[in-house]
């Protein structure tokens, strides 16, 4: 049977990072009791919701084995709200007899003995972001928290019996040296987390210190982000130390010790079929995409109103849902097996790419092994472009 993975959007913070480009914020504590109970609503009128919004799937009847709670900082919101939260979701969804619990933190954000509760719910794996362990760089960017900060976060959850975690890094802030970079990938390796993702700085004009790149200003320490040149070093650095150490790299950026893949991602990246909940979460059953109100205001709202949270519905045709099994299948170092594509959907359906395919093959941009097709190690920091062949086909 088909399993389901479930995402939880928690979208508050306690600080808004300026290279954030994401639809959350600050807010006070009692905003969150509002919220909460939004989501619990959500889950407990899903199948009502859909049909509302003219969406037939039957997604919620399927069995979860992976649960995500996402941010924002999902552990501001505390454990009593968790717990309310779960149990709303226990009621409407099964869950399978194995399953991988993931709970995003932000060191600082919460301690041991919030964790110990969490423990108690269920959670099993935690994704922490670190992003840098230059105490200089995480103020630049309007980080709350240290690097020691970080490491009792990791000794704390260990303590709780938490074995599968998860540090997300950040090359190219602001500041950020070869030799910072360097210390940066040693300390999270110390740490010896099950899981590490390694993400470069994205100069995006949705978020304030993007923009002022963009702009060539000098609010936000925007003058000191490092230019593509260093990022491209800093991320073939990252790969080779943490091959070294001992991670397989399963995803441009994303590493893990053998076992500790996150089964959740993986289903985004495999076309599986997964439920978003809350504010701006998105939803897929492998034929349909659809997504809630980002605004969580207009979230709230309305659910108070009885009406449906989903903003936007897209029906992907089949030449659409080949695009996908393309440029998100790609982004695995494990690749795609056409012969699987074939299957699905026809050996005609697939032809306008294989000439695609052959030409980037050719050109050295993708590489063959065994059944499958792949990402070549020079195509990794290049992927964005690469994916656009298969869009535009």
């Amino acid at each position: 049977m088909e399993n389901l993975g479930v995402y939880i959007q928690a979208p508050f913070c306690g600080s808004k990072c300026s290279f954030c480009n994401f639809s959350s914020r600050v807010a006070r504590q009692d905003v969150y009791d509002g919220y909460c109970r939004a989501l619990c609503q959500e889950i407990e009128f899903l199948p009502e919701l859909y049909q509302s919004a003219d969406i037939s799937s039957r997604i919620d009847e399927l069995p979860a084995n992976t649960v995500y709670f996402g941010g924002g900082t999902p552990s501001l919101l505390g454990a009593e709200r968790l717990s309310q939260i779960l149990a709303s979701l226990r009621r409407r969804i099964a869950f399978a007899s194995e399953i991988e619990f993931t709970l995003e933190m932000t060191p600082g954000s919460a301690g041991s003995e919030f964790l110990s509760r969490a423990r108690a719910l269920g959670v099993n794996r935690l994704s922490v972001g670190a992003q840098s362990f230059s105490d200089s760089e995480l103020r630049s960017v309007g980080r709350l928290h240290s690097a020691d900060d970080t490491r009792k976060l990791i000794g704390d959850a260990r303590a709780q019996s938490i074995h599968n975690i998860s540090l997300d890094l950040i090359a190219g802030l602001p500041h950020q040296t070869e030799a910072s970079w360097q210390a940066t990938l040693r300390a999270a390796i110390a740490l010896r987390p099950e899981h590490i993702s390694v993400y470069l700085f994205e100069i995006d004009e949705k978020s304030r210190l993007g923009d002022e790149v963009l702009r060539h200003g000098t609010r936000y320490h925007a003058q000191f982000v490092p230019d593509d040149d260093f990022m491209a070093e800093a991320y073939e650095n990252a790969r080779e130390m943490l091959r070294k150490e001992g991670y397989l790299q399963y995803e441009i950026s994303n590493f893990s010790l053998p076992g500790y893949e996150s089964a959740h991602n993986l289903k985004y990246w495999q076309l599986q079929p997964y439920i978003g909940l809350g504010a701006g979460a998105h939803s897929f059953d492998g034929q349909c995409r659809w997504e809630n109100e980002s605004a969580a205001e207009i979230y709230q709202s309305n659910l108070v109103r009885n009406t449906s949270p989903v903003c936007e519905v897209r029906r992907l045709s089949a030449s659409e849902q080949v695009e996908e099994f393309f440029f998100l299948g790609l982004r695995q170092r494990a690749g795609i097996e056409l012969a699987t594509a074939r299957r699905r959907w026809g050996t005609q359906l697939l032809g306008p790419w294989t000439q695609t395919i052959q030409a980037l093959q050719n050109d050295g941009w993708l590489e063959q092994i065994n059944h499958s097709v792949r990402l070549s190690d020079r195509a990794l920091l290049v992927s964005n472009e690469i994916f656009q062949q298969f869009i535009a086909a």
